[in-house]
């Protein structure tokens, strides 16, 4: 196997790894907001607070994933000189 492709495997492990705790962490996020909602009385004020909650975390996500993108844009780049491999 040669270093790049040594190194590629690596950074697709780690990728891996990351979007799994990414997901793992949204996942919890969520369970603590809903077991939030479950509590409280369910009032107008309530429901915007849950709905606002929700999009916070949601937001948070994406913009986890699109630094990912970025940084896997960026590798490409270093690794092959493209920004998508394959492509001209």
């Amino acid at each position: 196997m040669s270093p790049l492709s040594g190194f590629l495997a690596v950074i697709v492990l780690f990728t891996t790894i990351l979007v799994a705790y990414l997901t793992k962490q949204f996942q919890n996020e969520n369970l603590n907001y809903s077991s939030l909602k479950q509590m409280k009385n369910l009032n107008t004020k309530t429901k915007v607070k849950t709905i606002e909650k929700e999009k916070v975390v949601a937001e948070t996500l994406n913009g986890r994933f699109a630094m990912l993108g970025l940084i896997a844009a960026v590798g490409a780049y270093l690794t092959t000189g493209q920004i998508i491999p394959g492509f001209v």
